[in-house]
């Protein structure tokens, strides 16, 4: 190979390149290179980011039309129970009792002997009272035979005018004599009656209040002596207050027959059926509620006065509703809302307007259609306008468990399937 060499112009002879001007040559060339991969790296990590971007893939949300289901709304409160009747049992007449003839916490039934006192100073009473009638009845007697003779006169043995007034004026004293005493017999005749003191109604007796030899005395309302009291348990009264606000929507949804029903702290179901009895006839103006009562049936008395519950009252009737899971409502400040999947698979913000909760779905009241795609699972992945891919998902009911019955809790509104 034929090499180039330089020529020295003075010397007109040729000369070899230097090694200094070879090792700067050789360097800048590597220099270069290092340049060039440098950049094409640097280039190449600027533009990861945006091409990872590009690549990344889309999240995957689950989707569901609303459940469409036939629904009771329900108006929910707090109550308790009380008897239907209640009596406290107090002696008419004054005495030691000398007999008790029931056990304490009995069933008893109406007439039936609670109490018996001491009979004998009233026994005596009676018998003199009853001897007071027949010696009335006697004179009452020669007295109509007295005047009966003297309507037969005539002639020469006829009396005077003056003698036949008397006469009949002796007559009707001793009728008035005679009903004076008979009405004391029926006195006398009560007081003994009294000493036996019976139940006014059937129902539960409560423990007694005095024991076997103790003196009661008899009196005017709350004077005489508490022997014991009697309530009657079936049927039972629930009573209850209600807001001002819920009372006039049971007003204008009065279609319904009044149906309630209560579930106990301990039950998951409201077992116990009733109806409205009883409505006050005005709000309390200090607390700005109304109170409210409910008669129910109950069969071997196991609902007791005093007992708690939770109890529901229609307040719509039937009707169909759209459902979602409760955990697909998203709060935006003060409006509730929802995340559709558009027809361009991207993700929309739907406002809602909300209604009880029935087995963990939400009852939507307005804002959604039946066709609408509500992203049910994976929300987190989910963001307005941005496209997202779908898989289909299901809505099921879950029955919420049993909760105790809270007293403090205020009224609030639920639903049920309807069955």
């Amino acid at each position: 190979m034929n090499m180039i060499t330089p020529i020295d112009a003075d010397a007109g002879h040729t000369v070899s390149p230097s090694p200094l001007r070879r090792w700067r040559k050789r360097h800048g060339a590597i220099a270069l290179i290092a340049v060039v991969i440098a950049g094409g790296v640097g280039w190449k990590l600027i533009d990861q980011p945006q091409a990872q971007a590009a690549a990344a893939p889309i999240a995957t949300v689950g989707i569901s039309a609303p459940l469409s289901r036939s629904v009771t709304q329900w108006d929910d409160y707090v109550g308790r129970f009380a008897p239907s009747q209640t009596v406290e049992i107090r002696p008419r007449v004054s005495g030691a009792v000398t007999a008790i003839h029931f056990h304490d916490g009995d069933t008893v039934k109406a007439g039936q002997l609670l109490f018996t006192i001491d009979q004998r100073p009233f026994s005596a009473a009676l018998a003199e009272a009853r001897a007071s009638t027949a010696s009335a009845r006697s004179a009452l007697l020669l007295a109509q035979n007295d005047y009966s003779r003297v309507q037969r006169l005539t002639g020469d043995e006829a009396v005077s005018a003056a003698e036949v007034d008397s006469l009949r004026s002796r007559l009707q004293a001793a009728q008035a004599a005679l009903a004076g005493a008979q009405a004391r017999e029926r006195q006398r005749a009560l007081d003994v009656e009294f000493t036996q003191v019976r139940a006014p109604i059937s129902g539960r007796v409560s423990d007694r209040r005095v024991d076997i030899g103790n003196l009661v005395s008899a009196g005017e309302g709350t004077g005489a002596t508490l022997l014991t009291t009697v309530n009657k348990l079936d049927p039972i009264y629930f009573t209850f207050d209600a807001s001002e606000a819920l009372y006039l929507k049971s007003q204008r949804g009065k279609g319904e027959d009044g149906a309630v029903e209560v579930r106990l702290q301990d039950e998951a179901d409201y077992k116990w059926k009733g109806r409205l009895d009883f409505t006050d006839n005005g709000l309390d103006p200090r607390s700005g509620t109304i109170r409210i009562r409910a008669l129910f049936d109950n069969p071997g008395n196991f609902l007791t006065p005093g007992l708690f519950g939770n109890m529901r009252l229609a307040n719509g009737g039937k009707a169909n509703a759209l459902l979602v899971p409760d955990e697909a409502i998203q709060s935006d400040q003060a409006r509730k809302t929802v995340l559709v999947v558009g027809k361009d698979d991207a993700v929309a913000v739907k406002p809602v307007q909300l209604g009880p909760v029935v087995d963990g779905l939400r009852i939507i009241r307005s804002g959604l259609s039946p066709d609408d795609r509500v992203i049910v699972s994976n929300l987190q992945a989910a963001m307005p306008g941005v496209k997202v891919a779908t898989r289909p998902d299901r809505i099921t009911p879950a029955p919420a468990p049993v909760t105790p019955v809270d007293r403090a809790v205020p009224a609030a509104a639920q639903a049920t399937f309807t069955r």
